[in-house]
């Protein structure tokens, strides 16, 4: 009996490394983007991870970490108030979904359903794509983010950042079975490899990384005009969230709109995007890589990914790891950032598509392209710009111009009623 008891818990281990391992590609190149300590982002990730299973009864197969829509406005509020200013922000952008999710449990989803219809939600997602962009280009052209740097020649950053673009995406189309779910990762180990053989790799920072150490953890401190700009960035994750909420739901056969919850899974994402702030790392939300690993594996135990979890932490004690992984160069990054700063951008269209937004209406036509324009334009009004400014805009003027407005969440109608 305890032979059989240690081979379950050693497979759920084992199980839980491969979901770390779908995430892992993703879940590191945030930080290292945003300047923020990978180990650090480990371990929030599976702190947040802990936190959301405490919070939903460990009901639900799902593993937290950071996401990729809070790039751009981290990027800008590093710029302008410092990162200890951004993690307030951060702290605050969590404190939202709190709210939203005391909102739901109080009133329901009726008025997520007027206040965030598609037509709002597609465009905003948009933006957040596409105002990433120069960021991919710049950094796979040997710059640095913001372009202002060369940190590699132009001519060998370029033949890097393809191939591993190139494998990436094959990888993503042509893979089989798990290996179709860890397409970053193959063009990261691929762009290294090619890195360390043209010599732009310095190994020095990882020879000198102890073994063992604690995250260099960063306490956040709180502003307004940090907390207005980044709080209204959270509005396209928070119905992301809800969406994969569904998605998980779909490929388990269970209602996790109704049992936990989704106040209570909304609560979960805010306090672990609140708790990753207040320590340093970047914000959690639900992942959908793990989510298409669930479906492909059939293994819908939620212990899965606390094992998941545990691993992440870990292996956020590694100094030489962490190392490792911000010893990556730039043109490996923005070769695969071209894909997956574009697939954001995807999801947005797929959004208005799949809800069938009518384009032609004046109203919807009005709130989509102000919304773009302001977004990727980077509009400024008072201490509001870009993404931030344009989640406002789309929904004043969602709530102001007259005529028939987009239904929303006819899925999650659909699921409350059964």
């Amino acid at each position: 009996m305890q032979d059989t008891t240690n081979t379950a818990v050693w497979r759920q281990a084992l199980a839980g490394s491969q979901m770390l391992l779908v995430a892992f590609g993703a879940l590191v190149l945030m930080p290292l983007i945003t300047g923020m300590d990978p180990n650090v982002a480990l371990f929030t990730a599976g702190l947040g991870t802990l936190i959301f299973h405490i919070v939903t009864g460990g009901q639900i197969p799902i593993f937290l970490a950071s996401s990729f829509a809070f790039i751009a406005p981290i990027q800008s509020a590093t710029a302008k108030f410092g990162m200890a200013q951004t993690l307030g922000g951060l702290v605050a952008a969590g404190v939202l979904y709190i709210i939203l999710s005391g909102l739901i449990r109080l009133r329901g989803t009726g008025f997520l359903h007027r206040l965030l219809p598609p037509v709002v939600i597609g465009p905003v997602i948009m933006v957040i794509g596409l105002s990433l962009a120069p960021v991919a280009v710049h950094m796979a052209s040997g710059r640095s983010g913001d372009g202002s740097l060369e940190l590699v020649a132009y001519d060998t950053a370029i033949a890097i950042a393809m191939i591993s673009l190139i494998v990436t995406v094959v990888a993503a189309v042509w893979a089989k079975g798990i290996f179709r779910l860890i397409p970053i990762l193959f063009g990261v180990v691929t762009g290294y490899v090619l890195s360390v053989l043209a010599g732009i790799v310095d190994f020095s920072a990882i020879a000198a990384a102890p073994w063992f150490a604690v995250p260099s953890f960063v306490a956040p401190e709180f502003g307004w005009s940090a907390i207005l700009f980044m709080v209204p960035v959270a509005i396209a994750p928070a119905i992301e969230h809800i969406g994969d909420i569904l998605a998980i739901g779909n490929v388990t056969g269970k209602n996790y709109l109704s049992k936990p919850g989704l106040h209570r899974t909304l609560l979960g994402d805010g306090l672990a995007t609140s708790s990753a702030a207040l320590l340093g790392g970047p914000p959690n939300t639900t992942y959908s890589e793990v989510t298409g690993a669930v479906m492909l594996t059939r293994n819908f135990n939620p212990r899965v990914m606390i094992w998941a979890a545990l691993i992440a932490i870990t292996l956020a004690f590694i100094g030489k790891f962490g190392a490792a992984l911000q010893s990556i160069p730039v043109p490996v990054m923005g070769g695969i950032l071209c894909l997956l700063f574009g697939s954001i951008a995807v999801v947005g269209l797929n959004t208005l598509i799949r809800h069938r937004v009518d384009l032609s209406e004046a109203r919807n036509l009005v709130i989509v392209a102000v919304t773009l324009v302001f977004g990727i334009g980077g509009m400024v009004l008072g201490h509001m710009e870009g993404i931030a400014l344009c989640a406002v805009v789309a929904i004043a003027l969602n709530l102001v111009l007259p005529g028939d407005r987009e239904a929303w969440g006819k899925a999650i109608h659909e699921h409350e009623t059964r």
